[in-house]
C-alpha cells in the first residue's frame, strides 16, 4: 500500500521559509510524476510545483514565481519543497501527490485529477 507522508507545515512570518517534506513508502517512484498542490478553503487544489522523479525536471507554476523549490532524494522516495519569501497568499494546507503511472518523460500533468495518491495535508500558515 502506497503511503504519502508530509511533514515541515507549520507557521511563519511574512519573508520567512518553510521546508516541506514528503516520503513515499510502498513504491518506488522512479519515473513518475510528483509534487506538491495546496488548497485555499472552498477552492479545488491548484498545483504548485511537479518534478519528474526520472528525469528531474521541475515544474514551477506562476502562483508562487521563483520564491518555491522543488527538489527530490530519488534514493530516499523523498521530495522537498523549499518556500522562501513567504506571503500572507501561501497561507493554505499543502498536500504532496504522485502519479503511479510510468511516464517516459514528462511533462508532469498540473491538474490534481491526475495524482493516484496523496498524502495528508500538512498546514501552513503565513502572518505579519
Amino acid at each position: 500500500q502506497v503511503h504519502l507522508v508530509e511533514s515541515g507545515g507549520g507557521s511563519a512570518q511574512v519573508g520567512g521559509s518553510l521546508k516541506l517534506s514528503c516520503v513515499a513508502s510502498g513504491y518506488t517512484f522512479r519515473s513518475n510524476c510528483m509534487g506538491w498542490f495546496r488548497q485555499f478553503p472552498g477552492k479545488e487544489r491548484e498545483a504548485v510545483s511537479l518534478i519528474h522523479t526520472g528525469t528531474g525536471n521541475k515544474q514551477l507554476f506562476e502562483s508562487v514565481g521563483g520564491r518555491f523549490i522543488i527538489s527530490q532524494d530519488v534514493d530516499n522516495n523523498t521530495i522537498y519543497l523549499q518556500m522562501n519569501s513567504l506571503e500572507l497568499e501561501d497561507t493554505a494546507m499543502y498536500y504532496c501527490a504522485a502519479d503511479r503511472r510510468i511516464q517516459p518523460r514528462g511533462p508532469c500533468y498540473m491538474t490534481s485529477r491526475a495524482y493516484n495518491y496523496w498524502g495528508e495535508g500538512t498546514q501552513v500558515t503565513v502572518s505579519s
